[in-house]
């Protein structure tokens, strides 16, 4: 067997005369998609695969329909005769303008066979003159597709060697998403060899020295790795000792290094090259001229074989010398290395003779976190999911380190100024405009179209179009601002709908759903009858953009908040109060604290509704119906015939006073914070923390802790838990749930007792609310419990309501997670933003 080995991100172009069996071969080695015929595009342009008329246009699509699997990363193959260099260049050129690589492989078959094959098919009308001019220009192409840009180029001779071929693909030599972590990212050290050792020993690796002294490894004992981002070398002074500690590391399996502009200089010094010996290279050479001649050949090849970027910890984290746009990351071609060793350019000079460089980061939208050297900054900051890490040790900063996935940065003073700087340190990028970034901005494009929204717990989210405009509408008129809207809570989903019986939902349906999920136990929560507020509770608010004395926020469900700020301020002060006694905020080591609540009672949001909705329904039907019913009464007293209309209307009668009843419950009266209270269910966050990970019973004990601090205004909340393997356990929650819904209670909420779990197949149902019968008839109306109306509502599909629950509970576990790891506004804010728009989608709001 002939082995050939083949990138698996690249565009392969099949070379050989009509009738060397190409389409055979390629059917034999790759899939059905990923060749791209130009018989078939014949046929697609002109419905005849051998129309010659049609193959301009046939090339045409099929560089169109390869550009877009190009775009896609995926291998394609263009299976054409391709025998002339024109052909051939139009292809090398798509590779290169979507970064991957060409690669060419010859089918060098015998004249003969060609002439043969093409005159036993009687869709070949060409003769045998064809064929030998093609053999000729194949035969003048083989010792120039290197140089026409091919990387690889594999030539099979003879029907034996092309029978015995077969495909090796392998990753890139960038592509190491295998490696996972745990890794400190370490920013340039330009030969600061003492710095770099005391920041090694800060991160807990120990050192391995030579016989001299010399640190020639470093190994962490728990397994983590370092990764050197490039500029390694010049100004400093031990460049060699720098050298000889990375190449040890990188060779004994402890680091990864890609390479800087500074070590792509020195490799061309070193293998002869005129290069200019400025901006401290003339450093360099004079300290290794005092090494061997093998300590500088093991130089040149550490240097020379250094890949352009590095994409780990499968495909979550790219790290580069000078950064490195999402369209480049995880591809190989001239203008990617050059991005990766230089950065975005103007190709100008500043007023201090370096180079003007593009805010690539400022318009990084990629899910990839990106980091990164080259251009000293004062501190390492994140800007949109990256970091640059270069804190010019050289120029007598500090040497900077990157924990991950921990995002906890550490550094070393720098010992002294090793390097005069041209330019202040920090000056950063700057725009072609001259105009520095302002990280506070939000882009409209970050939230607008058609959104796909990463997540650790679920995936990918899709947020269509139309849905994003409505959730705009909403967020830019009326929401908190973005800066301290950290999370909105997902909708809730009830059960499946009772099959039979006189109620709609049911607690053996929630138990039933979980157990079929493969949950062994769950926790029954009271179900309060308020609305549900999210409350951010903060003694700092700089984290939030907000100005001095700013306590915090309590908004909705969509982002608007509750309270005049007066009463808001009041509010959070008297939670703040409750927190201390209760000693939550030295117990978690926190400035903040985020809680998902209801607030009571429900009029405070919903009076207007309950006025003018239910109130105006109940006033109406309580005042018409017994006058009915008397009439019908009198009538039946004289003889007639009215008792089918008499039955229905006296129902219809006690119907109307239930429901009149029922939303009553939810009206009380409060001024100010007079009668108000907060039932708080879950502690989303604190200060670098996300508690979404804790079991529910642990978020019930903190809301406890509050409620003996302030009963009077913190409401407690009731549960109970359930072993979903004992029916005895299900039906003592049963009995309990028909108590609390008999005295009047809207019903409860039936949660995971784990928290944030996966079931089976995904992640479980955050929690799925059953209601009450009497709470019912305010959603479905008075007389919903008449079994012609029952029967009809038994039909209603409740997956939808569940998918939107999953997705919507998913991204509000991602902003919370954005915005404890520091991540930048715009990730924590799509994130907040698709929980809105998923609102948007039809849904039977009954559910």
């Amino acid at each position: 067997m002939t082995r050939l080995t083949l990138p698996d991100m690249s565009l392969v172009v099949l070379v050989g005369v009509s009738g060397s069996g190409k389409s055979t071969f390629a059917a034999e080695h790759f899939g059905p998609f990923e060749t791209l015929s130009s018989d078939f595009f014949r046929g697609l342009v002109s419905n005849d695969e051998n129309d010659q008329a049609a193959t301009a246009a046939a090339f045409e699509s099929l560089r169109f329909v390869a550009g877009k699997r190009l775009d896609a990363g995926l291998l394609t193959v263009v299976d054409a005769t391709n025998v002339q260099a024109e052909a051939r260049r139009s292809f090398v050129a798509l590779a290169r303008e979507h970064d991957v690589l060409p690669v060419a492989v010859v089918l060098d078959v015998p004249e003969s066979v060609c002439v043969a094959r093409n005159a036993a098919r009687p869709d070949r009308n060409f003769g045998a003159a064809v064929v030998k001019r093609q053999h000729d220009q194949l035969r003048r192409s083989l010792k120039f597709l290197g140089k026409e840009g091919f990387r690889r180029v594999h030539v099979l001779r003879g029907l034996d060697e092309i029978a015995s071929a077969s495909f090796v693909r392998e990753p890139l030599l960038n592509d190491r998403r295998e490696e996972r972590g745990p890794f400190d990212a370490i920013g340039d050290v330009h030969g600061c060899r003492s710095e770099l050792e005391a920041l090694l020993e800060k991160l807990g690796y120990s050192l391995t020295r030579d016989e001299l002294g010399r640190p020639i490894d470093a190994a962490h004992p728990e397994g983590r790795r370092a990764i050197f981002l490039g500029d390694l070398v010049d100004r400093g002074p031990d460049t060699p000792g720098v050298l000889r500690l990375v190449m040890g590391m990188v060779g004994a399996g402890h680091a990864f290094a890609v390479p800087g502009n500074h070590e792509s200089k020195l490799v061309r010094a070193l293998q002869g090259k005129k290069v200019q010996t400025s901006h401290g290279l003339a450093e360099t050479l004079a300290q290794l001229a005092g090494e061997t001649d093998e300590f500088r050949r093991e130089v040149e090849t550490f240097g020379h074989d250094l890949v352009s970027h590095l994409v780990l910890d499968d495909g979550k984290l790219v790290v580069v010398h000078a950064g490195l746009i999402e369209k480049y990351q995880g591809r190989a071609s001239g203008r990617v290395r050059s991005f990766a060793l230089y950065g975005d350019t103007t190709g100008e000079t500043d007023e201090y003779g370096l180079p003007v460089r593009l805010p690539w980061a400022d318009e990084y939208r990629g899910t990839a976190t990106v980091l990164y050297g080259h251009t000293p900054t004062l501190d390492a900051e994140w800007i949109n999911n990256t970091m640059c890490l270069d804190t010019g040790c050289v120029f007598g900063g500090k040497l900077s380190a990157l924990r991950y996935p921990e995002r906890e940065v550490v550094d070393v003073p720098a010992e002294q100024v090793w390097y005069e700087p041209v330019a202040p340190l920090g000056r950063g990028f700057r725009g072609s405009s001259g105009s520095e970034r302002d990280d506070s901005l939000l882009r409209i494009d970050d939230v607008l179209g058609k959104q796909i929204v990463e997540t650790r717990v679920f995936g990918k989210v899709g947020i269509r179009e139309d849905n994003a405009a409505g959730a705009l509408e909403v967020m830019s008129r009326f929401a908190t601002d973005p800066r301290r809207l950290v999370y909105l809570p997902p909708t809730m989903s009830p059960p499946h709908t009772a099959a039979s019986g006189a109620l709609l939902e049911h607690p053996a349906e929630a138990f039933a759903s979980y157990r079929k999920d493969g949950l062994p136990g769950v926790i029954c929560e009271e179900k309060h009858m308020g609305s549900r507020a999210v409350v951010l509770l903060t003694r700092d608010p700089a984290p939030f953009g907000a100005p001095e004395g700013w306590r915090g926020a309590v908004h909705t469900r969509t982002g608007r908040a509750f309270f005049d700020e007066a009463t808001t301020d009041a509010f959070l002060a008297r939670l703040d109060a409750a927190a201390s006694t209760a000693g939550l905020w030295d117990e978690l080591e926190t400035s903040w604290l985020l809680f998902d609540a209801e607030l009571l009672p429900w009029s405070l949001k919903a009076g207007s509704m309950i006025r003018d909705q239910y109130a105006s329904v109940g006033a109406a039907a309580t005042a018409a119906l017994p006058a009915a019913v008397r009439v019908l009464e009198r009538a039946a007293a004289r003889g007639s015939d009215v008792g089918e209309v008499l039955d229905r209307t006296r129902r219809r009668s006690a119907d109307a006073f239930a429901y009149r009843d029922a939303y009553r419950r939810y009206s009380a009266p409060s001024s100010g914070l007079d009668g108000v209270q907060l039932a708080p269910f879950q502690l989303l966050a604190s200060e670098g923390k996300s508690h979404l990970g804790q079991d529910h019973a642990w978020h019930l004990s903190i809301a406890d802790r509050l409620v003996a601090a302030d009963p009077a205004f913190v409401r407690a909340t009731r549960r109970l838990e359930v072993d979903l393997a004992s029916t005895d356990s299900e039906a003592a929650a049963v009995t309990w749930w028909e108590q609390l819904t008999a005295a009047g209670g809207e019903g409860m909420v039936v949660k995971p007792l784990a928290g944030l779990t996966r079931g089976t197949k995904s992640l479980a149902q955050p929690g799925i609310k059953v209601r009450g019968a009497e709470y019912l008839r305010i959603i479905y109306g008075p007389d919903y419990l008449e079994p012609e109306n029952l029967a009809r509502l038994r039909d209603r599909d409740v997956g939808h309501k569940r998918s939107m629950a999953l997705r919507e509970y998913a991204l509000g576990v991602e902003a919370v997670e954005r915005f404890v790891a520091g991540e930048p506004l715009w990730r924590v804010h799509q994130a907040v933003f698709g929980v809105l728009a998923l609102e948007s989608e039809p849904v039977d709001p009954r559910l």
